[in-house]
C-alpha cells in the first residue's frame, strides 16, 4: 500500500516542542490519514522510493535554501523524481522554495526583510480554478515566519496567492505540485511562540512584539490547505 510521507527538514525551538510538538507533528494533526510515515533527513533516514509514495509534504526548517546542505539537495533531486511521475506534493515554507529552487527557479533573501506574524494573503483568478485553493476565499488570514523567498519562478509555475510583502505565496507546477510560503500548519499558540522566539533573536522591539502578538488570530481558511491536500491524494486513488 501507498503512504503519504512528511519529509521533515527541521526542528523547532525546543521550548514549542515541549510545549506543542514539532514540525512534523503540526501537519499530522490535519491528516485523517494513519498511514503516514515521517523522514527526518537531517538524521540521514532514506528518501522514500517513488512507488511507495501516494503524496508527500515537506516541512519548514529553520536553515536556509540558500546554504545547500547535502542532504536539501538530495532532496531537490527527490522533488524532481516526484515532479516527473505526477506525485501529489506540497512544500511548506522550506519546502516551498525547495520545490521551486529545484524545478529551475532562484532563492533568496527578500529584500524587506523577514515577514512575520498574522497576515492577509489575497489568492488570484487562477486560484479559482486550483484543486485546493479553488475552496479558500479571496483574502485569507495566514501565519508567516520567512526570510528568504522564491526571487524566479519555475517556467511554467503558476502563481495562486501573493500579498503586499511577499508576491509568491502560493503557486503550483501541473499538475499536483503546490508549494506555500505560509504556514497552514500553525495554530495562534504556535505563532505566538515564534514571535516571541523571533523577538529574542532579531532585536525586535517590546512594542513591535506585543503588536504582532496582539494581532494574531486563528486562521482557518489556510488551516484547510493540508487536509485539501489529503482530498487531492484521495481523488488519486
Amino acid at each position: 500500500m501507498k503512504k503519504i510521507f512528511i519529509i521533515k527538514v527541521g526542528s523547532t525551538f525546543e521550548e514549542i516542542v515541549n510545549e506543542y510538538g514539532d514540525m512534523e507533528d503540526w501537519i499530522v494533526n490535519y491528516i485523517d490519514d494513519l498511514n503516514v510515515n515521517v523522514i527526518n533527513i537531517q538524521d540521514n533516514e532514506t528518501l522514500p522510493a517513488i512507488g511507495e509514495c501516494l503524496g508527500v509534504i515537506i516541512t519548514g526548517s529553520h536553515t536556509m535554501v540558500t546554504q545547500e546542505f547535502s542532504w536539501s539537495v538530495s532532496i531537490e533531486k527527490f522533488i524532481r523524481t516526484l515532479f516527473t511521475n505526477k506525485i501529489p506534493l506540497l512544500g511548506i515554507c522550506y519546502g516551498h522554495q525547495l520545490i521551486a529552487k529545484s524545478l529551475g527557479g532562484t532563492v533568496d533573501y527578500h529584500e524587506k526583510g523577514m515577514e512575520l506574524g498574522c497576515v492577509e494573503i489575497q489568492s488570484n483568478q487562477l486560484a479559482k480554478n486550483d484543486a485546493i485553493f479553488k475552496y479558500l476565499p479571496s483574502t485569507f488570514n495566514a501565519h508567516v515566519i520567512h526570510s528568504q523567498s522564491i526571487i524566479k519562478l519555475p517556467k511554467h509555475a503558476i502563481i495562486l496567492a501573493s500579498n503586499e510583502f511577499e508576491n509568491t505565496h502560493a503557486f503550483k507546477m501541473e499538475p499536483c505540485t503546490w508549494g506555500v510560503q505560509f504556514h497552514p500548519e500553525f495554530n495562534d499558540y504556535i505563532m505566538k511562540s515564534y514571535i516571541y522566539e523571533a523577538s529574542k533573536m532579531k532585536n525586535i522591539q517590546e512594542s513591535d512584539k506585543n503588536r504582532l502578538i496582539e494581532n494574531v488570530q486563528e486562521t482557518q481558511a489556510a488551516n484547510e490547505i493540508i487536509p485539501l491536500f489529503m482530498k487531492v491524494l484521495r481523488n488519486n486513488i
